[in-house]
């Protein structure tokens, strides 16, 4: 998913604030559904967050055009582990690694078959 960066994605020094680069795979992992029609919620159930490992890299500044790009590395029972980079033309600025366990009322539940054949399309 391609996205440009705007002013209010910056700090005081004109660079991508950190926190931010978790919003652009947040945003991206939820484009995974919305552009194929579909809501990243099914039933009240969604992927909640459990653990990140990040590693900023370089940064981008305001206006750049910046891409994240993903990759689902094990789809289990009721979770999965994600990869996500976030790239400025050929540059890998920042790289993280995430276990995401699918809940409804803040509970693990079994990712159901439909969701599971969506994300295994997605490889």
């Amino acid at each position: 998913m391609k996205m440009r960066v705007y002013y209010d994605d910056t700090d005081a020094g004109g660079i991508v604030y950190h926190a931010n680069y978790l919003k652009y795979c947040e945003r991206a992992r939820s484009e995974l559904f919305f552009e194929k029609g579909k809501l990243p919620t099914k039933g009240g159930a969604h992927f909640v967050v459990k653990h990140i490992d990040a590693e900023f890299l370089s940064s981008a500044k305001l206006g750049d055009m910046i891409e994240v790009k993903y990759e689902i590395k094990h789809l289990g029972g009721a979770s999965m582990k994600l990869y996500q980079s976030v790239w400025l033309k050929k540059v890998k600025l920042f790289e993280m690694t995430s276990v995401l366990v699918y809940a409804k009322d803040g509970k693990p539940l079994k990712i159901d078959e439909e969701t599971r054949k969506f994300l295994t399309s997605l490889h």
